[in-house]
């Protein structure tokens, strides 16, 4: 299949977005066509590195890979610490190119090490689960959680290249990988009916991991996140129309300390909260709100969320980061492809809405 390009405007100049099938068999040459030089230091967890570890080793000249351990607990200072103890002690200096190689959390905290080493060297993402492919991948924004929240300490670090080879979906399980599917319904309700209507008739196909299909709907997800991120870089404006799912489901991950729900199944429950809150308000067609929870149930189940409080859900909430000056930036669909942000929103709005997707304990 034909590789599909797409360029990624940021403040430190644009990069390119590369997705086609077997990309890593070339990626070595695409980094050096890129003007990426020699010293390249592979970042990746034991998972991806057993996996993917044969193709993956071409890219880093200077070592062995620098394995992390994965998954939202990871996702702390004390990794990234673990990455910089190993640049030094590789001599790292600020020639290094840094290559993410793994799914979200890989990409977000290895490209915070990568921001913040030597003041910043320069970074390759390879995402390789469906929702770092989709998503975190692209954007420049990096960072680790903190126990009261996700994503509180960060930056932003535009990589200079995103290498998507959808064939590596071949190896996520299932959940991972619905998971990521869940990202894509976000990008179809706020940017893309035709995203909606592919999921819909395509999932079977999507499911199969067929590469045609993956290919598509990768890079017209892809697309959808380019252009929002090159319009706002740091989300002063529209890049937070992105957010939309994400401020109940950072906190559902938040009270369970990310040990229950996979990013994407929070966020499905996060875009049920806020169709719900939609509704109520009179913003967002009832119709709008039944399609969506059709096509996420369509997907799969979701993890049990009956035994979580709605109080400490909604006190989660009021720590995220997009609380601005004690008011939250609340981001409800008004129709596909149409959002707006609610600065309003209470306690109690979010406690009904929150008792809607099935919280029941107060």
């Amino acid at each position: 299949m034909t590789p599909t390009r797409i360029e990624v405007a940021a403040g430190a100049g644009a990069y390119p977005v590369v997705i086609a099938p077997r990309l890593l068999t070339t990626l070595p040459d695409r980094l050096t066509e890129a003007g990426l030089g020699p010293r390249r230091f592979l970042v990746t967890s034991p998972v991806i590195h057993a996996l993917h570890g044969p193709l993956l080793a071409r890219l880093g000249t200077e070592r062995e890979p620098i394995l992390v351990p994965d998954g939202e607990r990871a996702k702390s200072l004390q990794t990234v610490s673990r990455v910089y103890e190993a640049l030094i002690r590789a001599g790292a200096d600020r020639s290094a190119v840094v290559v993410a190689a793994g799914g979200g959390v890989i990409g977000d905290l290895v490209g915070f090490a990568a921001a913040t080493y030597l003041r910043g060297v320069r970074l390759v993402q390879v995402p390789t689960t469906l929702l770092a492919q989709v998503d975190s991948a692209i954007g420049g924004k990096v960072g680790v959680n903190h126990p009261l929240g996700k994503n509180l300490i960060g930056a932003f670090h535009a990589p200079s290249l995103v290498a998507i080879d959808p064939e590596v979906l071949g190896t996520l399980p299932r959940r991972e990988f619905r998971a990521g599917l869940y990202e894509v319904v976000k990008y179809g309700v706020i940017a893309s009916d035709a995203i909606l209507a592919d999921l819909e008739a395509h999932l079977p196909a999507l499911f199969a991991r067929q590469p045609d299909a993956l290919q598509r709907i990768v890079a017209a997800s892809c697309t959808v996140k380019a252009d929002v991120v090159s319009a706002d870089e740091r989300e002063s404006g529209l890049r937070r129309t992105l957010n939309f799912g994400h401020t109940i489901g950072h906190a559902l991950e938040a009270v369970t300390r990310y040990r229950r729900f996979r990013h994407g199944e929070a966020v499905a429950y996060g875009m049920l909260g806020a169709l719900a809150i939609g509704v109520a308000r009179g913003v967002t067609p009832p119709e709008l709100r039944d399609r969506i929870r059709a096509l996420i149930a369509a997907l799969g189940p979701l993890p049990p969320v009956v035994d979580l409080s709605r109080k400490e859900l909604v006190a989660a909430v009021s720590r995220d980061k997009k609380v601005v000056a004690g008011t939250l930036h609340f981001i409800a669909s008004t129709g596909v492809g149409k959002t707006t942000t609610l600065t309003d929103v209470t306690p109690k709005e979010l406690r009904a809405a929150l008792r809607e997707i099935g919280v029941r304990q107060a």
